[in-house]
């Protein structure tokens, strides 16, 4: 018996790549890690009291949606996203994330914050007002952009939120792992490595929902009376949701573009994934076709009739990024000068924190990531993407069944979850020592043990804790008693880092400089709209 376990322990871990070479050389050279850089984008809606959509527009108070450096909208007026800057200092980065929620707490009145990454009460999708952004020609083509996404995916998917974490890696790293003098010299060497962790993101990323996902159920509203093809279980009042699932936002409930599947998008090489995103923005659809890019009236339906109205459509659970210029697609910066950063786009919003996401989470993406840097990654066929998003679906609908199984690429062979979960945390605890003799601090240490133990007791995940909650009080009546919870406990929390100056002048900025922009137009909309497409 011992030494079947023996073998079959050794079986598991020879499906994630041996990493050890690349630790050993990591551990000799730690302060390569000294200076990663992260940044967090944080998605949620404003609520009544009730939990139902509130109806209000961006409040004003807040400045321009379209100008302000850390108070934005995403798809609807009422969907708040949050930004900060970019932080080599986690907790630095989220105190100024709580300021942001504590501002805005004070200044929503009677409404809250969502605390969920399903939506909260939705009586009628047709009635989510997108969201505006003035009369400027960019900001007309920004509703546009979310009318097309509207039209081709419906409203309510748009409404889905999320945590969107921002990460590079320190140009002194990129010097000593692949001898890269600076980052425009070295710039193709930098994307090549971060292109690696993209390929080992789509092989084993399924661990952030199995650890972190948090919307194992959904309000019934959200299907708007559609049926759905999943088994729900159901408490006969608002509450659905399947008995093992991690995250339902990255479900086929979730946002996905099924017309995407065929355009080939692989991450092997820069010019190839530009390529590709670039012919996906000019390949025609035929469903879009028939829709038409205006109704009978003359009203704007989409940008355009392509399989993407523009690149951020693409669905992606990560992407690579660089910072854009002026008026520059990002597949063109990333031309320009290389990948920048990558955007990890799985995490559910955390609802046990008031500001969706904590510190532990923000420390096992940095090991993970670090670790999908430093592990061989060989090239991925459209065909294996593919392959990878099924094991994805496995772990977020039933990712908490016992004996769950997963596969690697398109391979038959099947695997115990538990067992390769717990021999990729062997390795990211080896990274954790290294970033821990950085800081002088076992942090890191620390949520690797605390994490570990989710593989032999799925009732510590995140999902599973949630669904407790929701089965005993709704899933209304638990987002309710959260969004009142943290409203309360926010608005009586002092600015940490971030003075009430601070949002005050970045409000008055902001709508200065959307006014500069409205008046400065000097083309019509339809002018604006083909010198974009030429």
């Amino acid at each position: 018996m011992l030494n079947k376990n023996k073998l079959l322990s050794q079986r598991e871990v020879n499906v994630i790549p041996d990493v050890s070479k690349a630790l050993s050389w990591l551990e000799a050279h730690p302060n390569a890690l000294k200076g990663i850089g992260r940044g967090i984008e944080r998605e949620t809606l404003r609520v009544k009291p009730d939990g139902h959509l509130a109806e209000s527009g961006h409040p004003d108070s807040l400045g321009s949606a379209l100008k302000h450096d850390w108070i934005t909208t995403d798809f609807a007026e009422t969907l708040l996203e949050f930004i900060t800057p970019v932080d080599q200092n986690i907790d630095h980065m989220l105190a100024f994330l709580r300021d942001i929620h504590r501002h805005v707490a004070r200044e929503l009145g009677d409404e809250r914050m969502w605390p969920f990454s399903m939506p909260c009460l939705i009586d009628d999708a047709d009635h989510i007002e997108l969201a505006q952004y003035g009369s400027s020609n960019i900001g007309r083509m920004k509703t546009l952009y979310r009318q097309g996404l509207k039209n081709r995916y419906g409203a309510l998917m748009q409404t889905i939120s999320g945590i969107h974490y921002n990460f590079s890696l320190p140009l002194s790293f990129w010097q000593e792992w692949a001898d890269v003098k600076d980052a425009e010299s070295g710039k193709e060497t930098i994307s090549a490595g971060y292109l690696r962790l993209i390929r080992n993101y789509y092989r084993f990323g399924w661990v952030i929902p199995y650890l972190f996902g948090a919307s194992p159920a959904i309000s019934s509203s959200f299907l708007q009376g559609r049926e759905s093809k999943l088994p729900f279980e159901t408490d006969g009042k608002d509450s659905l949701w399947l008995p093992y699932a991690t995250s339902l936002r990255l479900s086929d409930l979730g946002y996905t573009n099924k017309s995407q599947s065929g355009l080939g998008i692989t991450f092997n090489s820069l010019d190839g994934y530009v390529k590709a995103l670039k012919a996906a923005i000019k390949t025609p659809s035929e469903e879009y076709a028939a829709m038409g890019t205006k109704d009978a009236d003359g009203n704007w339906l989409q940008l355009n009739t392509n399989v993407l109205q523009i690149e951020n459509e693409l669905y992606a659970p990560i992407r690579p990024k660089r910072v854009t210029r002026s008026g520059e697609a990002p597949s063109d910066a990333l031309l320009r000068g290389g990948i920048e950063y990558i955007e990890v786009r799985s995490l559910d919003i955390n609802p046990f924190s008031a500001i969706g996401v904590d510190a532990d989470q923000v420390r096992f993406l940095d090991l993970f990531l670090i670790w999908c840097t430093l592990a061989d990654a060989p090239e991925m066929s459209a065909d294996e993407l593919l392959c990878s998003r099924k094991n994805w679906n496995r772990v977020v609908l039933e990712g908490r069944k016992p004996n769950q199984m997963i596969s690697v690429g398109c391979s038959e062979t099947e695997h115990s979850l538990v067992e390769v979960g717990k021999a990729l945390f062997a390795d990211l605890h080896r990274v954790a020592e290294v970033l821990d003799s950085n800081q002088g601090s076992t942090q890191y240490q620390q949520v690797c043990d605390q994490l570990v133990a989710s593989f032999d007791d799925p009732e510590l995940t995140y999902s599973a804790r949630i669904l407790h909650a929701m089965k005993e009080n709704g899933v209304a009546g638990t987002g309710i008693a959260l969004a009142e919870q943290y409203r309360h406990m926010l608005c009586e929390e002092p600015l940490e880092v971030v003075t009430e100056d601070d949002f005050a002048r970045q409000a008055q900025e902001s709508v200065a400089k959307q006014k500069q922009l409205e008046e400065g137009d000097t083309l019509d909309f339809e002018a604006y709209l083909a010198g974009r497409e030429g």
